[in-house]
């Protein structure tokens, strides 16, 4: 393993989640269930389907997010790695982002008075846009993107379109998330009783995060893999 990598095969899984307790997300993403015991990473990968390169790429990169090892570069699974990335899709969008929402609504309840009725509304529609721009995001890679990589994946060479496409128009999401907070800390009148308030915006902030962390992982993991794949389905093509 390359040294600078934190985590590695012969790890007990156990070590990892007490050591940094959001890989949770990355074991959930990659369809691992808990009651792993004290068997290692390798052991628990095996024992449930997953392939082991690609989730210590993860792990290690979400530890780090600078680079991928070459050690790891060399063991990911394109396939694997599309699946993780799905099921974050379904996690944001089925999952995460509505329970903000109904959370930030209990939160708003509180006040129904005037000003805090105004601004309520106003965080509550900056809220909205902002789900809607994450499922077109993840809309067009579901549908477009992944739809591609697949054709690849079976030996199907598709001239109008290439992963750079993607690259090129992969903006970040974070803007309108940004001036949603800014409105609750700056401008919504200030209570007493703060806890439900305070409690959504720190799921907002996690959850800014963790989909920053996903784009890296598309940006640094995701695309330089398919342009590999790319390469050699035009070599294969020539012949």
């Amino acid at each position: 393993m390359n040294k600078n990598m934190k985590y590695a095969g012969t790890d007990k899984m156990g070590d990892l989640i007490c050591e940094n307790y959001n890989l949770l997300l990355v074991m959930s993403r990659f369809g691992l269930s808990l009651g792993f015991g004290d068997r290692t990473v390798e052991q628990v990968c095996e024992a449930q389907g997953v392939h082991t390169g690609t989730f210590l790429a993860v792990v290690n990169f979400m530890d780090d997010e600078c680079c991928v090892a070459d050690d790891f570069r060399k063991e990911l699974s394109i396939e694997a790695l599309m699946d993780y990335l799905k099921r974050a899709h379904v996690y944001f969008l089925d999952f995460k982002l509505q329970a903000i929402r109904r959370k930030l609504v209990e939160a708003l309840e509180v006040t129904k008075e005037e000003p805090g009725r105004e601004v309520a509304g106003l965080i509550l529609k900056f809220y909205d846009a902002y789900v809607h721009e994450v499922q077109a995001h993840m809309g067009y890679e579901n549908q477009v993107v992944f739809t591609y990589v697949e054709a690849l994946l079976r030996g199907e060479v598709l001239p109008e379109y290439n992963i750079g496409v993607f690259a090129r128009r992969h903006n970040q999401i974070e803007t309108k998330l940004t001036e949603l907070k800014n409105i609750m800390v700056k401008y919504y009148p200030a209570r007493v009783d703060n806890e439900y308030l305070n409690e959504v915006l720190f799921d907002i902030y996690a959850c800014e995060q963790d989909l920053c962390s996903h784009c890296r992982v598309e940006d640094y993991m995701f695309v330089p893999l398919i342009l590999e794949l790319e390469k050699k389905s035009e070599c294969h093509a020539r012949g």
